[in-house]
């Protein structure tokens, strides 16, 4: 295989990787939800959260491929051991996102298969381990989430044209939103956080810089990929939004326990409740093998046994997941606890960036960081700060 093509198969790999790990079961029930709740405005609310999402993405995906390093790395060339605490936060995040991953593959094998949801969570488990069994673990992780990303998408587009949602609406409302925009503000937040919180702006990043796609002579290739990766869950989102829609807008009121495959059902009966299974189970091990892959990469470079083992430590991490989740059943209290650790994950790794991106000890002497990026990237730091400190205070207000 070329080089140019091996570099272009790790360019759309990285941006697969980091949509199908921000399209996770928690994604579908986010997504199905609000549209339930807010209907063609929720359209406003993708339009923005993409945006917001978008300079999150192109600031931190920049300077760590033009650095090279990894988000633990520039966290400690900032300040001394603060890569430390930002790997905690995210590899405790990960790992318990990883555990309602497992379940939402459970619960797609259950979908659609009827299989019992013990059995699903180690088949889930087992389907994501193989993918790191594999010598050639890292393309295997790019070309299966490339095919799992379109099935999902081509799936989602099948109901779309069965439930037929009144487009011209919706559209109308992505710019002009009935409800208000200031009313759709708490959703656009959580929207932001669930697309690129946590360790999933880091998985795109990480993904080019194994491959060596690094330095300012990549930085339009690396752009590129970071852009792709946030059209593709984009579309996603949009595509189920419309899905949903088609379905709330007959006064449906969907069933809050899965609320996408509810809506499936209702808009496309039994094979769309059959589409809705495959579509969660698809979503679920895509972001399995993107949060296992992501969290051990924030490890690999404090230990040279982790870097040496790397894929036999990721599979340990997937191991873990699947065991607590099948011990546990439904590990509601640490679900909550790491929901209000991941919304305080963003700001604070998007701030670091943006401190390193002024740093020409980290960055090099001939690097300037664009202007609107730093002026845009402060915005969504204050945005998402907010969010995250709201989130944190009453998540953990649930647990005391």
């Amino acid at each position: 295989m070329s080089e140019k093509k091996k570099s272009g198969g790790a360019l759309l790999g990285a941006a697969f990787l980091m949509a199908t790990s921000a399209i996770g079961p928690g994604f579908l029930t986010q997504t199905a939800t609000f549209t339930g709740q807010y209907q063609e405005s929720f359209g406003f609310v993708i339009l923005v959260s993409v945006i917001l999402a978008a300079i999150a993405q192109l600031n931190i995906w920049r300077v760590l491929c033009v650095t090279g390093l990894r988000g633990q790395d520039v966290s400690n060339k900032v300040l001394p051991g603060l890569g430390y605490l930002v790997s905690i936060l995210i590899v405790f995040g990960g790992l318990v996102f990883n555990i309602g991953n497992v379940g939402g593959g459970a619960l797609g094998f259950n979908t659609l298969l009827g299989i019992p949801t013990k059995v699903g969570y180690i088949l889930a488990g087992l389907l994501a381990i193989l993918v790191f069994v594999l010598k050639n673990a890292k393309s295997a992780m790019d070309t299966i989430t490339k095919v799992l990303g379109a099935i999902m998408i081509i799936v989602i587009f099948v109901v779309i044209i069965v439930v037929k949602p009144p487009v011209g609406s919706a559209l109308k409302n992505t710019f002009v939103p009935e409800a208000g925009a200031t009313n759709l503000i708490p959703a656009i937040l959580t929207l932001l956080g669930g697309t690129v919180g946590g360790y999933i702006t880091f998985s795109g990043a990480h993904r080019l810089i194994d491959a060596g796609i690094t330095g300012e002579k990549n930085l339009k290739e690396i752009n590129k990929s970071s852009v792709m990766g946030m059209i593709i869950a984009t579309i996603v989102r949009i595509f189920l939004f419309l899905a949903v829609l088609g379905v709330v807008v007959k006064g449906v009121t969907l069933d809050a326990a899965n609320p996408a495959a509810d809506a499936f059902k209702q808009g496309a009966g039994e094979i769309g409740y059959r589409f809705a299974g495959l579509v969660l189970l698809c979503a679920a091990i895509t972001s399995i093998i993107g949060a296992a892959y992501t969290s051990v990469s924030f490890l690999k470079t404090f230990s040279k046994s982790i870097e040496e083992n790397e894929n036999k430590v990721i599979i340990g991490f997937i191991i873990i997941s699947t065991a607590i989740m099948f011990i546990l059943g439904n590990p509601a209290v640490l679900l909550v606890l790491a929901g209000a650790v991941n919304g305080l994950i963003l700001p604070i790794t998007l701030a670091i960036c943006l401190i390193a991106a002024h740093k020409k000890s980290i960055m090099g002497e001939n690097y300037h960081h664009p202007v609107v990026l730093t002026i845009l990237g402060v915005i969504v730091v204050i945005l998402t700060a907010y969010l995250g400190v709201t989130t944190f205070v009453s998540k953990i207000g649930t647990l005391l």
